[in-house]
Formats: structure tokens, sequence, C-alpha cells
């Protein structure tokens, strides 16, 4: 049963009681993420996140992860472009100690410098590691790509420059400024006793802010899409690529219209471009498509790897088959298959109280509200040819698109400025 209440200072506590399951899942959720840093603060966010794990006034960075290991769970975080979270997931009669660990962390963690500059090593590497895995290379370009100037746009990891100049009273007054009452989400999903969780959370919480501190994230300008080529030539065995359409928000109407275009496109093995690409001709190992929706912006996104000699042919199927479910529509069996297989997703992802506790954060960022199983599950049946074909009209326009390719090619704008003639 779901349940939301507010606690003394302000922090908002989404909860949702599962009697018959053995786990319990709590997540500290901030809403605050890389968007939400100035130029001269780019990866800040994200630093800021792994100093929580580094030490606290009552335990140091190993006793954390003994006392987590001892408890046989998980303890972590992530940081996005919109948001933070901590979080961790036990078996129910730990949840009290995992509280008491989550706000050990939150509350009294000591950003202690000399860990911070051992912990500006490991981020760097962190940065090293993606320059050297090109499937995430090449999404961080293409995001930079299609909203360059804003800073969605920006690599969460931050600059190496930016990194290496962190000091502690940079982290101090960053989380001053963001981490307030009115921008944080307490969420729980599994078997524990809500009325007792209430009263931990309000000791735990009680000086932290105040009352009066309501004031709710300040978001970036809105991002504008811009439809660029950009190609970084890099010495691969493959040739990696990113198209890229203006999408819808997170909390737009039609987002489960898109989130259906999305496994029609490419979100699965019997997906158009997966069947044509890859099962027909045998021209890659992978290709997807991905919808990244924000709270004011969205982008769809195909994903493909293959030889630099085909990169023009992916291309050529890939345009001919956006162009294709723009102009001629979605069959019945299809769209069938995909209203089947995010219902099936949907259910599925119920059966860990991780995904529920992420499900009732993110409803109550975005929506303020918490949806139900059967509301979420009728919205998805509603999805129509109708709405699929409205949906096409708008975003399948080549146009608009984005191009952002990584390895041992050569820019081609001309060939480029083809694909996008003639939307």
């Amino acid at each position: 049963m779901f349940h939301k209440e507010v606690l003394d200072n302000g922090i908002r506590v989404v909860t949702e009681e599962i009697p018959f399951v053995k786990s319990a899942s709590l997540g500290i959720w901030v809403e605050v993420g890389s968007r939400d840093e100035a130029a001269a603060e780019a990866g800040l966010s994200h630093f800021a996140e792994h100093m929580f794990f580094k030490g606290t006034v009552r335990r140091s960075a190993r006793q954390i992860a003994q006392e987590m290991d001892g408890l046989g769970g998980e303890l972590n975080a992530f940081t996005s472009r919109e948001t933070t979270a901590f979080y961790a997931k036990v078996v129910d009669e730990h949840l009290p100690r995992a509280v008491n660990l989550l706000s050990d962390l939150f509350r009294h963690s000591v950003f202690n410098p000399v860990e911070i500059e051992r912990e500006k090593k490991v981020v760097l590497e962190e940065i090293k590691m993606v320059e050297d895995d090109p499937e995430d290379l090449v999404h961080d370009l293409h995001t930079e790509n299609v909203w360059r100037g804003n800073p969605i746009g920006r690599p969460i990891l931050g600059e190496v420059k930016i990194i290496r100049g962190i000091t502690r009273r940079k982290i101090l007054d960053y989380l001053s400024r963001k981490y307030r009452p009115g921008r944080i989400v307490i969420s729980a999903a599994g078997r524990f006793n809500r009325s007792a969780l209430i009263k931990q959370l309000n000791r735990a919480f009680r000086t932290f802010g105040g009352a009066s501190i309501r004031d709710r994230p300040e978001h970036s300008p809105s991002p504008t899409a811009s439809g660029r080529l950009v190609v970084r030539r890099k010495k691969l065995e493959q040739a990696h690529l990113c198209l890229g359409l203006p999408g819808l928000p997170f909390t737009h109407h039609d987002r489960y219209g898109v989130y259906a275009l999305n496994t029609l496109l490419g979100g699965g093995m019997s997906s158009r471009l997966f069947q044509e690409v890859r099962e027909k001709r045998g021209l890659v190992y992978s290709i997807y498509s991905h919808f990244a929706g924000f709270k004011d912006a969205g982008m769809l996104t195909v994903y493909a790897a293959c030889s630099p000699k085909v990169v023009r042919q992916v291309l050529d199927i890939t345009i001919r088959e956006l162009r294709r479910l723009r102009e001629r529509g979605v069959r019945n069996d299809e769209l069938r298959r995909a209203v089947d297989q995010m219902k099936g997703g949907t259910l599925l992802s119920l059966e860990s109280t991780n995904s529920r506790m992420s499900r009732l954060a993110r409803d109550e960022i975005f929506f303020g509200r918490f949806f139900t199983l059967e509301e979420t599950l009728g919205e998805i049946n509603k999805v129509s040819k109708e709405q699929i074909r409205r949906l096409t009209d708008r975003l399948l326009d080549t146009r608009n698109l984005s191009l952002t390719v990584l390895g041992p090619v050569a820019s081609d704008t001309r060939s480029f400025e083809s694909y996008r003639a003639g939307g």
C-alpha cells in the first residue's frame, strides 16, 4: 500500500509496504544532477556522491563497507543529469540498521581532504574508462552534440581540469546550496513497519535544513536540440554511431506512446532495426534505440556499432526504417507485440523492491503523485496506431536528425545532409 508523508523539516517520504517479500529497499533522492552545475562546477555532483562513502564522524570508509557487507545487503549511489540517489537494499529485519547507515552517510560525512585527493584519482580513472569504452564515449559525445551549449549536454563525470581543482570548501558550498529539504525525496519499498520507519527518519533528519526551507530545484534553461554531424576519429576496430531526433519530456502525456515507438523501432530482438540490420543482413552485433526523457526535453537515439566499411549501409537502412515507420505507420500485430512487451517489462520490474523504490521516487520527483499499477497498465493499453502515427509525424522527421560517429571514419558532411533531406 502506498503512503506519502512529510517529515518535520519538509523532506517528502513515499513508501510502499509489500508484506509478502523478505527484502526492503530505501533510497535518498536529491533533485540535483549534472545539469544543475555551473560550468566551473562540472562533475561536482558526481564527485560529491563518491565522497559520501568516504567516512563520517562515526564510521570510516572501511567500516561503512564492512557494515553493509555484514548485513548481506547492497549499498550504492548514482548521479544522473537531474537527480542524485543513495540507496540500500537489505533483508527486511535489517532495514533499521540500513536507515541508520544511509542517514549517517548523508548527514555526517566529513569530506576529509586526504580522501578527496585520493578520490580524484578514482574519478579521473573513471573518466579514462569511458574514453576506453567506445559505446559509453559515443553516447557522451552525442549528448554534447545534440545539446551543445546547455549544461544538460555536459558529461556527468565532469572535466579533468575541474575535477583536479575540487576542494573540501567547494564541495561543502555546493551541498549547502543544492541539498535542501524541499529537494529531497526518501522512498522505501518492501517489508517494513511504516510507523517505525517514519519515526526513525524524523529523528535522523530533524536537524537537517529546517521546516521553513521548501525550495525546489531550478534547473538550467530548457535545452534546444541541434541537428549536426560530429565525427571523432579514433583508432578502433568498429565505428560507433548515434543518430538522434528530438523527443518529448519525461512527463509528457504521450510518453507511453513514445515508449511504444521506441520498442517498435529498436527496443528488442523483434524490433525493426534489430531484424533489418542484424538478423537479415548481419551488419552489426549491437543495434538498439532508447528514449532519454527529462523534465523539459527528450531525445530518441539509435546506437549501432559496425565495421567502418559498412557505416554508409547501416545508416542507409536505419534512415529508411525511420522514414518507413513515419510514412506507413505500424501494423496491428507489431503494435500488440510492443504493448505486451511493455506490460511484461513493467510487471517483471515489480518483483524487485529496488525497482519499486526507484519508481516511487521518480513518480514523486517528476509528477508529484503516485501511479498505481492499474493506471500504468491502463495507459499502456491505450497506445494506438493513431497515437503512433501522430508521434512519428512529429518525432521522426529526419530534417531534425543529428549524427555522432566515433572511430576510423572520415567526416562526410555532404552524405549527412542527404540523410536529412526530405524529412
